[in-house]
């Protein structure tokens, strides 16, 4: 088997698609660099639908999304299944979710193994191994595990579904540690981390390139800038990070958010309200290209999440050689070991504004230590630990 490649079915709820070509970007990366090992991969990336009579917001988007795509070299077929708004509903979800990817996999060609790639709900599937006939492996990502078993109260049913499957990997060591607990087999799941593009994300090759970078975003050369990047939404913070730059940030620093979400319109209700109009600005989402150029022309990565699996944006940015200012959640302080005075001493703002300072300072680790830190942190080094996972399920198989 170590010689062949693995026919690989992919289930989840988070891909890229043509209406939402950001949402996770990770996991097409990790699914290409498997093709390119010579694994055969199709994705089923099955879409919620909600009678109209209750269904508003996200419906006419999911409504408009192609039922197939060819993505970056990958075929992605899109089933909808019935989904009700509101967490009374999110157990018999889960199983519609499982039952219509199992009749959409007993239709198709027989694949050597099946990974949940996003572990809530696909990892409802853990319970139809038999009827599949080949093994389930649950791959974590940080809230599919983290925010299911903890606010969402659904700790138990994950337990079942991961204890059913009996093969699991995660992004991050503590991800992976709550993964065994809930599963009952401490020491059982795999660490498979993402990679990151170094060759896109790379520092600016000199003063004169940094400073171009700097002005392409309408910032000015000698200014201090601080990134904040990732989704407007409650567990990411962003209304923190805006006070915590406004105590940890000198009045010359500029603060520019990259992303979107909920919370856009409080955050700039919030941005006048402190009278920071002149210093913040709120950028949107970007392509890839232009967000490795905004993080050459930056000076710090401000992460104010309360949770986080191993966030992509601290491997982007350790690519790019910026200093981080982060909360100590999830897998961030596996990643900024080599730089521990970056990470906050707890969670209040206080503390991650006293990061910020440091980060901006004159002692915060060189763009040669950040970048040093991410050498492991390759997605050819993740597919190879991911193929190891998947043929040791496909060999043992379901259930050990």
């Amino acid at each position: 088997m170590s010689g062949a490649g693995l026919n690989v079915q992919v289930v989840t709820s988070l891909f890229p698609s043509a209406e939402r070509p950001r949402e996770g970007i990770f996991a097409l990366r990790r699914w290409q660099e498997m093709r390119a090992r010579g694994h055969a991969v199709r994705v089923l990336h099955l879409q919620p639908y909600a009678p109209p009579l209750i269904s508003r917001g996200a419906r006419g988007i999911v409504r408009r999304m192609a039922g197939y795509e060819q993505l970056g070299g990958l075929e992605i077929t899109r089933p909808r299944y019935l989904h009700l708004p509101g967490a009374a509903f999110a157990r018999a979800n889960a199983a519609r979710f499982a039952r219509c990817a199992v009749k959409h996999l007993s239709g198709g060609q027989q694949a050597d193994v099946i990974v949940a790639d996003y572990a809530w709900p696909a990892a409802a599937l853990g319970r139809w191994t038999e009827a599949l006939g080949c093994p389930v492996v649950v791959s974590g990502r940080g809230s599919d595990v983290l925010q299911v078993a903890g606010e969402a109260g659904l700790a138990r049913e994950l337990s079942e579904c991961l204890t059913a499957a009996g093969w699991w990997c995660g992004v991050s060591e503590e991800l992976v540690e709550r993964m065994d607990a809930l599963g009952q087999r401490p020491g059982h799941g795999v660490l498979v981390p993402n990679g990151v593009d170094a060759e896109l994300f790379r520092p600016a090759a000199d003063a004169r390139a940094r400073t171009a970078a700097k002005r392409r975003f309408g910032w000015i050369g000698t200014d201090p800038v601080v990134l904040c990047v990732g989704h407007l939404i409650p567990r990411k913070d962003p209304l923190g990070a805006l006070e915590a730059f406004a105590k940890g940030a000198a009045g010359e620093a500029r603060l520019a958010f990259i992303g979107a979400g909920e919370l856009e319109a409080d955050l700039r209700a919030a941005i006048a309200g402190a009278d920071l109009e002149g210093r913040v600005k709120l950028l949107g989402e970007l392509e890839p290209a232009a967000l490795a150029e905004a993080y050459r022309g930056a000076d710090a990565l401000l992460l104010a999440s309360h949770r986080e699996g191993r966030p992509n944006v601290v491997l982007e940015a350790l690519a790019a050689g910026l200093p981080i200012a982060a909360r100590p959640s999830g897998g961030t302080p596996e990643l900024l070991r080599h730089a521990p005075a970056c990470l906050a001493a707890g969670p209040s703002v206080e503390a991650l504004a006293e990061a910020l300072r440091f980060a901006l300072g004159s002692s915060a680790p060189s763009p040669s230590s950040q970048r040093a830190a991410i050498t492991e942190f390759t997605w050819n080094h993740s597919a190879q630990v991911l193929t190891g996972l998947l043929q040791r399920a496909v060999e043992e198989g379901p259930c050990p």
